[in-house]
């Protein structure tokens, strides 16, 4: 294992810590526990928008802190869960009076441990609701899942969430339009080749030199199936189907693409899988009125691509085009 770390062990810490420092007009970092907040906190009477997950996926979600989408960030350890304690610790941090939505992506340490948090946080008289995102559509269970798993579409919903807090909406009107982000979205990837978590030391699983593991999830489980790699067309083509094959789309239906990079794909071939996607959706009859290409969620140094579409409409497309100020996301 070659990685730019000193101890496997405090790999988290380290980089919060210089996450932190980098942009630091932007977010606080807090240690024992970790969490990321928002530079001067959550404006008085705005509800607070509160994610988080294990760590390993960065920018998500602690890159998403900041105006116009996420208040606070809990980071786990690499592909684990953050603890009770410390997502109430960021709820905490985060309120600002008008209560705090939960954003979770479908694991179930992730589950259990954010509705603990929410029951410490209401015997504190902290107002919270919880949105669930399972945006996979490789599977509908896993050894790490009830039903689908959380993925790239979180970025979508943290967003659209963000956008409806900022504008002044209630914790019951954030909610409802978070669930209907989440419902709107799916996603469908592909590993290249594994990761390797810095303290177990090698790769999470073999793919040989000529297979692709079709399906996988962003901690390295296992997809649907492995092919033969066989060049970007037939690779994106299996993904975009899954996806359609999954959600309904109208003629005309308007959509946003997000094509999303594992943490080891070059650009370059992000935009290739982008343009094939492109041409499949508008076959189709989709208007792609929206588009994000780029590492947003990811599996530490995963070479792999991801496809998210998501189904906009006016409302939906207005809180995706609001302005936001994060380290990793800005417009």
């Amino acid at each position: 294992m070659k990685k730019l770390l000193d101890d496997p062990s405090q790999a988290v810490t380290d980089s919060l810590r210089g996450f932190g420092l980098a942009h630091a007009d932007q977010v606080s970092v807090h240690h024992d526990p970790n969490y990321v907040v928002r530079a001067g906190g959550t404006p008085p009477g705005q509800v607070a928008v509160v994610s988080g997950g294990g760590s390993g996926h960065e920018p998500l979600h602690a890159g998403f802190v900041g105006a116009g989408m996420l208040d606070a960030a809990v980071p786990g350890e690499v592909f684990t869960s953050p603890t009770p304690d410390q997502v109430l610790a960021a709820v905490q941090a985060a309120d600002g009076g008008a209560g705090v939505l939960l954003i979770v992506k479908n694991y179930t340490g992730d589950v259990l441990n954010f509705e603990t948090a929410a029951e410490l946080a209401e015997a504190e008289d902290i107002e919270t609701t919880s949105v669930l995102v399972n945006d996979d559509v490789a599977v509908e269970d896993s050894l790490y899942t009830a039903g689908r798993r959380g993925v790239a579409g979180t970025l979508f919903v943290e967003k659209v969430a963000g956008a409806a807090a900022a504008r002044g909406d209630s914790l019951a009107q954030v909610t409802a339009l978070a669930e209907r982000a989440a419902s709107a979205v799916r996603s469908m990837g592909v590993a290249l080749t594994a990761c390797t978590v810095p303290h177990v030391g090698k790769p999470s699983f073999d793919l040989g030199e000529d297979e692709v593991e079709i399906g996988i999830g962003i901690h390295g489980e296992p997809g649907r199936h492995r092919v033969t790699a066989s060049g970007a067309s037939d690779i994106t083509r299996r993904l975009v189907d899954s996806v359609l094959d999954d959600i309904e789309l109208a003629e005309g239906a308007r959509v946003l693409l997000f094509v999303n990079g594992m943490g080891g794909t070059p650009a370059s071939e992000l935009y290739v899988v982008y343009g094939i996607a492109r041409q499949m959706l508008v076959d189709h009859g989709a208007q792609v009125e929206r588009s994000l290409v780029g590492s947003y969620v990811t599996s530490l140094e995963m070479q792999g691509v991801s496809v998210t579409v998501a189904v906009l409409d006016d409302e939906l497309i207005e809180l995706w085009d609001a302005p936001v100020r994060t380290p990793a996301l800005t417009w």
